[in-house]
C-alpha cells in the first residue's frame, strides 16, 4: 500500500507529495514540528503535542494553518490513510513560500502544513530497551532557544551522526557550564546511588518533551523521588541508573556513557519499570 501524505489541504501519494522550493522551512529552517505517537490506534498525549506546537508558533510568530479540531480531524484521517495502528504521526507547519528575503513574508503568505504517517514495531523497540543502549557525550553547540521545536536541526544531526560513528544510539549534550542539558533527539535522565530521578528543568535550554511531561508524573504517583536539576558527566558516570526519553523511544535504557558502564551495564529496574506502565492512565498508577 502507497503511503499517504496531507499537504495544504490535500491527500496524496508519499512519493508524488511536496511543496515550493521557495518554502522557508528550505530556505531558513523556519518552520516547526511535532511527532506523536499511535499507540493502538489512537494519538497518544495528543493534547500535549498541540499544545506545544502552539506555543511553538507563538514564539516564532507564525500562523498556524487550521484551528484544533480541523487539525485534529486531519491527523486522524491520516493516520487511517496509512493505515498505523502503532507508529507515529509527523506534522510540520513552516511561513510558507515566499521570495527569498530574511524579513517576514507578507501577512497574506498562507503557511504551509505537511502531515505523515507510519508504522513501527513495538516489539522491536521493546527488545531494544532490554538490551539498552550506549551514549556518548558531546558539546551543546545548538542555539539557546531549544525549548522551540524548530526544524532546525543541523546540530543535532551532526551529534546524531557522530553517535552513529562510534556505535552508540544517542549523544548527550554538555553546555559551556559542563552540565548535560539533553540527548540530540531526547531528554536525558539519571536515578542516583540513592534512587532518585534526576533531569534537567524545563527551562530554555532543553525542550521539554511531552513523554518527559508524562513520565515525572508516573514517577511522582509511583512515589519516585523526582529532582529537576542539572546534572554532570561526573554524575551520570557514577548514576546507579540511566535513560533517554522522546516520543519515538518512550523510555530507553543507556548502559554506557562514553564507554564507561552505568550501573551494573544492564538496563536497571527504574527506567524498565517507567517503561513497563507509560501508557497506563497515570491517575491509576498511585
Amino acid at each position: 500500500m502507497s503511503r499517504v501524505a496531507y499537504v495544504n489541504g490535500r491527500y496524496l501519494r508519499h512519493a508524488e507529495a511536496g511543496v515550493s522550493i521557495d518554502d522557508r522551512a528550505f530556505l531558513f529552517s523556519d518552520g516547526i514540528y511535532e511527532v506523536i505517537e499511535v499507540f493502538d490506534g489512537a494519538l497518544f498525549d495528543e493534547a500535549g503535542h498541540l499544545d506545544r506546537l502552539a506555543r511553538s508558533a507563538a514564539e516564532l510568530r507564525l500562523n498556524l494553518p487550521m484551528g484544533e479540531a480541523a487539525l485534529k480531524f486531519v491527523l486522524r484521517e491520516v493516520v487511517a490513510r496509512n493505515r498505523v495502528r502503532f507508529g507515529h504521526v509527523y506534522l510540520q507547519v513552516t511561513r510558507g513560500a515566499a521570495r527569498r528575503e530574511h524579513y517576514f513574508p507578507s501577512p497574506g503568505t498562507p503557511p504551509n502544513l505537511v502531515i505523515t504517517a507510519r508504522p513501527h514495531d513495538p516489539v522491536a523497540g521493546d527488545a531494544k530497551a532490554r538490551k539498552g543502549i550506549e551514549v556518548i557525550t558531546l558539546p551543546d553547540i545548538r542555539w539557546k532557544r531549544p525549548d522551540i521545536k524548530t526544524v532546525s536541526l543541523l546540530p543535532n544531526v551532526l551529534a546524531k551522526q557522530q553517535a552513529k560513528e562510534a556505535g552508540a544510539g544517542e549523544a548527550w549534550l554538555v553546555g559551556a557550564d559542563g552540565f548535560i542539558t539533553e540527548g540530540a533527539s531526547s531528554n536525558a535522565w539519571i536515578v542516583d546511588a540513592e534512587g532518585s530521578l534526576i533531569t534537567h528543568p524545563a527551562d530554555s535550554s532543553i525542550l521539554c518533551g511531552i513523554t518527559r511531561t508524562r513520565l515525572l508524573a508516573i514517577a511522582r504517583a509511583k512515589a519516585i523521588r523526582v529532582i529537576e536539576r542539572a546534572f554532570t558527566v561526573a554524575e551520570t558516570y557514577a548514576a546507579r541508573e540511566a535513560f533517554i526519553s522522546g516520543a519515538t523511544t518512550l523510555v530507553l535504557p543507556v548502559v554506557r556513557v562514553d564507554g564507561r558502564m552505568i550501573g551494573d551495564g544492564a538496563p536497571g529496574p527504574t527506567a524498565l519499570g517507567l517503561r513497563a506502565v507509560f501508557h497506563d492512565p497515570v491517575a491509576s498508577l498511585g
